[in-house]
């Protein structure tokens, strides 16, 4: 529960410190006195929305602190060390916010972050405000009210969770399918044009080769023709031929016995050039035996080249690019079939999760059923303590379509109510006035409070509308919470104030330039002022100090 909040430079707090009691604390005082600036900077400790606005003006940066006592909260404890958030019995959270609206969270000394005070927060103090019955007038509230009721809020997240994801994916699945007739017709162009390329079979460097051989074929009778022209004069001319007259240059030169340099280097370069001849005539020899000038393989290369160029054509590209080309269409091919695969897995996801979803919603509706018929007993028997004798609350479930999934369960829920005997029940907006709706939100927040897990239960001027013998026994209720746990409620309403077990006083004070909020624990006969001022407003006489010395005795509230 909580034990101390400390505030500083807060709104109009200068500097608060306070320790919190177990039981039912009533906090009262003046209107605009600030009785729910401690209750606010505690929503803000707890991860609740960071102002500028918040710092005391003047002040830097505003500070709240808020130390709990988890000795019998074991789900708490064990959520702070699962997080490393080390603690032996005691939860310090701190908030801090600039004056540039900058904002830092610990817990436990440990930068925490604001998804992590908002965790901590809700296992830990629980807050009903003063406009819970705007929120009970719209439906889509009723379902988490029931669920709290019923302990199946859990549950109930799950099963949304599972549709939430049933939703996403069934969306992916229909963008896929939407895309399906393109893809087909895709599918089939590719598959075509890939078949075209598979058949050409085009080998890497293959066209330079085609293209080089083509070339020799197209040119063979004029290659023969040289190849026999520049042996015959190299070698079979009957006048002489090249390398017999070599060999008689290099032998006249040799006769000559002269020992000349001039002649020496002619004589060896003529024998070096009547070798070479002779290699060159060998190497015209070996080429014309091997060649074979074949017009049916010329034509074979030209129907070869002929439909790998057109094919080239076909894609606007280089010849060369075809390989590649193959390549890239096997891969949009093998893509889109991945994508049937994952329509396929998403069909299969769709189906478990339709079966996870009807499994978790059919449970959530079993603990639904079983609370509501609870809860409309109890409300009932609720607001008509709180002056609604004929009151009838009714909370109807009505069955969604079989195949839907909603993240709100397999029924619809809504809170009904009659005033009057004989009436059918309707929808709250329809029949409850303000002060009635008042008191039918007041008796469902108590009904649910009893059945929190959470230690500390804060009541922010519930009992707006209620007066008289109502508001006592809203005081009873809440004291009734108290005697079990930590109940903290502001409140205007005397009768609830004199059922507190604790009670602070909230007052403004004034200087010249500024004012701030003070914050006292009242006993005794500072509490009797205090109720009696409550009673009588600003004049205070014998008799309302009297009545309410009663009403804190009949209590047993006073301490002497």
């Amino acid at each position: 529960m909580l034990n101390h909040i400390s505030i500083s430079n807060y709104a109009i707090v200068d500097q608060l410190d306070l320790d919190i009691h177990s039981g039912m604390t009533v906090i009262t005082g003046e209107t605009g006195a600030g009785k729910s600036i401690m209750l606010d900077a505690l929503g803000l400790a707890l991860g609740g929305r960071a102002d500028s606005d918040a710092v005391r003006t003047g002040a830097d940066r505003s500070e709240i602190r808020a130390c709990f006592d988890l000795s019998n909260h074991p789900q708490a404890l064990d959520w702070l060390k699962s997080r490393d958030y080390d603690t032996d019995s005691e939860c310090i959270i701190r908030r801090i916010i600039t004056k540039e609206g900058r904002s830092r969270g610990y817990i436990n000394g440990v930068p925490a972050t604001l998804s992590d005070l908002r965790s901590v927060g809700e296992q830990l103090v629980d807050i009903h405000s003063q406009h819970a019955h705007q929120s009970l007038l719209k439906k889509s509230n009723h379902p988490a009210l029931l669920d709290s009721f019923a302990g199946s809020t859990e549950l109930a997240k799950k099963t949304a969770a599972i549709a939430r994801q049933f939703s996403h994916d069934q969306q992916q699945l229909n963008q896929l399918l939407s895309q399906r007739q393109e893809q087909d017709e895709r599918i089939q162009l590719l598959s075509y044009q890939l078949q075209e390329l598979e058949q050409l079979g085009l080998c890497e460097g293959e066209i330079h080769e085609l293209e080089q051989e083509h070339k020799a074929q197209s040119q063979a009778g004029t290659t023969l023709a040289a190849c026999h022209y520049v042996n015959q004069i190299c070698s079979e001319n009957d006048s002489g031929t090249l390398i017999q007259q070599l060999s008689t240059c290099t032998h006249q030169l040799s006769e000559l016995q002269m020992d000349n340099s001039a002649i020496t280097n002619a004589l060896d370069m003529l024998a070096s050039a009547q070798i070479q001849v002779e290699e060159a005539v060998g190497e015209l020899n070996q080429f014309i035996d091997h060649f074979e000038a074949d017009p049916e393989r010329a034509l074979v290369i030209e129907e070869r080249l002929s439909a790998i160029y057109d094919l080239a054509r076909k894609h606007r590209i280089q010849p060369e690019e075809l390989i590649e080309k193959q390549q890239q269409i096997s891969d949009e091919l093998e893509k889109i079939q991945c994508h049937d695969e994952r329509v396929a897995e998403l069909e299969n996801t769709l189906e478990t999760l339709r079966s996870e979803h009807q499994k978790q919603a059919e449970r959530l509706s079993r603990q639904r059923a079983k609370a509501a018929r609870k809860l409309e007993r109890l409300v009932t028997a609720r607001i008509s303590q709180l002056g609604m004798p004929k009151g009838q609350f009714t909370i109807k479930l009505d069955a969604l379509q079989s195949r839907l999934i909603s993240p709100q369960g397999l029924e619809d829920i809504e809170f009904l109510v009659t005033t009057n005997p004989g009436q059918p029940p309707r929808p709250l907006a329809k029949v409850a006035s303000g002060g009635e709706l008042s008191r039918i939100s007041l008796a469902i927040q108590v009904i649910i409070a009893q059945t929190t897990h959470t230690p500390t239960l804060v009541f922010d001027e519930v009992d707006v509308g209620i007066g008289g013998g109502t508001a006592e026994i809203v005081g009873n209720m809440l004291r009734e919470l108290g005697a079990s746990g930590q109940v903290i409620c502001v409140t205007h309403q005397p009768q609830v104030a004199s059922q507190g077990h604790n009670h602070l006083h909230v007052s403004k004070q004034f200087s010249k330039s500024t004012s701030k909020t003070r914050i006292d624990h009242l006993h005794g006969d500072h509490r009797i002022q205090e109720v009696a001022r409550m009673l009588g407003g600003l004049e205070i006489t014998s008799s309302t100090i009297v009545h309410a010395r009663e009403m804190l005795e009949t209590s047993a509230c006073v301490t002497h």
